[in-house]
């Protein structure tokens, strides 16, 4: 078991990890995100959330200026962000642009297709949240309406775009080719290795297949029990430093870290 006093990185996914699901409260997570503070023990979100949704939520949780991964590894801050664009960024319009071709071939929506109304009512998110949802840079959230043995032909068509597919917890995700939460993390932790001249140990949270890649690359992965109806598949051989949870969102957040982390007496 690891100690609080260890150099430690925490990364975590958002939705049905840290958050909740269906409200998106994090109440069971509160003692652990204070002792990790108090231990000054960095925590990197890793999220398909845009940097617009992430940056106010690292001010509430008390992390503002931390390294983030937003939109699945397509936007990286490095030092954390003061500020964000208040409309969709170029490489986003580009990749809509993409998209748009596509919807002649397959059935599918995309969050650029909606408004900040529709986009509230699906996901539950307030209206301002989900303005800050749709304030892309990088990548796209598809709600696929076709049949599912046509994903394939869609992964080729988009392959050809330069593009790739990958699914989260309750949406898929189309993003440019060579992105992904795993390469992200890799950058997040050569940048801080420079920085402080040392690699910290990681713990890596996560509850669907795109946190696949990130839970890979941790030295020890919790996997949240989830909703997709996918489950997330681990290729590594070490077991010991896997643990899937009972608990699904933040009561499985919880879980993880009391498993691979000691309490303070």
């Amino acid at each position: 078991m690891l100690r609080l006093n260890s150099s430690l990185m925490i990364i975590t996914d958002l939705d049905g990890s840290l958050l909740d699901h269906h409200d998106y409260n994090w109440d069971a997570a509160t003692e652990w995100l204070a002792r990790l503070k108090q231990h000054a023990i960095p925590l990197v979100i890793c999220s398909s959330k845009t940097a617009a949704e992430i940056v106010p939520l690292q001010k509430r949780l008390g992390i503002s200026g931390s390294p983030f991964i937003a939109e699945n590894g397509a936007r990286i801050a490095l030092e954390g962000e003061l500020s964000v664009a208040d409309e969709p960024g170029e490489d986003y319009l580009a990749l809509c642009h993409s998209l748009k071709a596509l919807q002649s071939h397959f059935r599918f929506s995309g969050f650029h297709d909606f408004s900040d109304a529709e986009v509230a009512r699906f996901t539950g998110l307030t209206l301002a949240e989900a303005s800050q949802s749709r304030r892309r840079d990088a990548s796209e959230v598809v709600l696929w309406r076709d049949d599912a043995d046509k994903l394939d032909a869609f992964r080729e068509a988009l392959a050809e775009q330069h593009l790739a597919l990958t699914q989260g917890g309750r949406f898929w995700h189309v993003m440019p080719a060579g992105c992904g939460k795993g390469v992200a993390l890799q950058q997040v932790q050569q940048h801080l290795a420079q920085r402080e001249g040392s690699k910290r140990i990681t713990i890596g949270l996560g509850d669907g297949p795109n946190d696949a890649p990130m839970l890979e690359h941790v030295d020890y992965a919790v996997v949240i029990k989830g909703f997709s109806k996918s489950p997330v598949v681990l290729t590594r051989s070490d077991q010991q430093n896997i643990y899937h949870t009972a608990h699904v969102g933040p009561l499985g957040w919880r879980e993880g870290l009391d498993y691979f982390l000691a309490q303070p007496d």
